[in-house]
C-alpha cells in the first residue's frame, strides 16, 4: 500500500471511531440504584467522586452527590437533568459537590421547567448551607458562575433552584412525591468539623441507606435506623483498620461493620474506595465480618443494583 493510501484509509479509520457514539450504562430494572462514582478527593485511578443516581422507570430520579468527575460518569449513565425529582448532596467536601455546578451548567440546555429541590446540610462557622452554597455559585453580583444566577429565581431560561436544609437535629423528612412513591430523609451525622448528613431513600417500596462521610461517632444515625433493614446500604470504604489512621472523619473497616450489622442491610455497598483502604482490602472486610455477616460488594463506577 502507498503511503498516501495508508494515511487516507487511517484518517477514514479515526472518522469512523469519532462517528461511534459512547457505550451508555443506564440502569434499565423499574427501580435501581446506580454508583456513579465510587473514588475519594485524591486523583489515584479511574474513579470519580462520590455520587449516586436513583433510577425510577428508566428515570434518574434522585442525584446524591456529585462529586469530582461525576459529570462524565452521569453523562455516561445516559441521566436525564428533567428526569430529577431532586439532588441531595451530604456535605460540601469537594469530593462530594464540585461537580455540582457542572451538571447543574448541563441542566440549563435541558427541556426542563419545573423548580428543583437541591437538599443539603445547614452551614456552620467552617462551611455554608445549601443556600449560602447556591449563592456562592450563582448570586448575580458576587457568585462563581453569576452568568448563571437564572437557577436562584427561574429567571434566564433556567428553573429555579428551591434549597432545602436539613435539621442538624435529627432525622428530617426533606422531599416526598406521594405519587411516585419517592421519600427522602435526612440523618445527621458526625463529619469532624463539617455539617454532613446521611440520607434514607425510600423508593417504591424499597430503601437504600447512604451513609456518607461519617465517623464512629454517629451514633445517632445508627439508633435512628437501627434494625431498619434496608435494601441497601451504602458505606464508605476510606480508611484501613489499625492505629495511626485519621479517626475524625470516616469509620474504620470494623466501625462500618458494626454500623451495618445494627442496620442489618440486604446488601452492603462499600463506596468512596480509596487506594489506602483498597490495597488493606481483605483485612479490611475480614473486620468487617467481625460483626457484620450478609451480602456485600465492592462498588466500582456505574456499578448497578436492580432493586
Amino acid at each position: 500500500m502507498k503511503r498516501s493510501g495508508y494515511w487516507k484509509f487511517a484518517l477514514l479509520g479515526v472518522a469512523w471511531l469519532l462517528a461511534v457514539p459512547p457505550a451508555k450504562a443506564a440502569c434499565n430494572s423499574p427501580v435501581a440504584m446506580q454508583i456513579l462514582g465510587s473514588g475519594g478527593p485524591i486523583a489515584e485511578g479511574s474513579r470519580a467522586g462520590s455520587s449516586a443516581l436513583l433510577w425510577l422507570d428508566g428515570k434518574a430520579v434522585l442525584l446524591i452527590d456529585a462529586g469530582s468527575g461525576a459529570f462524565v460518569r452521569y453523562g455516561e449513565a445516559g441521566a436525564r437533568f428533567e428526569d430529577h425529582l431532586a439532588i441531595a448532596i451530604t456535605h460540601f467536601h469537594a469530593d462530594h459537590a464540585a461537580d455540582l455546578d457542572a451538571i447543574l451548567n448541563s441542566g440549563g440546555f435541558s427541556d426542563r421547567t419545573a423548580d428543583l429541590p437541591v437538599i443539603g446540610p445547614v452551614g456552620s462557622d467552617y462551611f455554608p448551607g445549601m443556600r449560602d452554597h447556591l449563592r456562592a455559585l450563582f448570586d448575580p453580583q458576587a457568585g462563581a458562575y453569576r452568568y448563571l444566577s437564572g437557577y436562584l429565581d427561574g429567571s434566564e431560561g433556567k428553573v429555579r433552584l428551591l434549597p432545602v436544609e436539613a435539621s442538624p437535629d435529627g432525622a428530617t423528612l426533606v422531599f416526598e412525591d406521594v405519587a411516585r412513591q419517592v421519600k427522602v430523609t435526612a440523618v445527621p451525622v458526625e463529619h469532624g468539623v463539617v455539617p454532613a448528613l446521611a440520607y434514607l431513600v425510600e423508593i417504591r417500596g424499597r430503601t437504600i441507606v447512604f451513609a456518607g462521610d461519617q465517623n464512629a461517632m454517629s451514633q445517632g444515625f445508627v439508633d435512628a435506623l437501627a434494625g431498619r433493614r434496608p435494601d441497601i446500604l451504602v458505606a464508605h470504604n476510606v480508611i484501613p483498620e489499625g492505629e495511626g489512621q485519621p479517626r475524625g472523619l470516616h469509620r474504620p473497616p470494623g466501625s462500618i461493620g458494626e454500623m451495618a450489622a445494627a442496620i442489618d442491610p440486604k446488601l452492603l455497598v462499600l463506596s468512596h474506595n480509596m487506594q489506602r483502604a483498597l490495597v488493606r482490602q481483605q483485612e479490611g472486610e475480614a473486620a468487617i465480618r467481625q460483626h457484620y455477616k450478609g451480602p456485600m460488594v465492592v462498588a466500582d463506577d456505574l456499578a448497578c443494583f436492580a432493586l
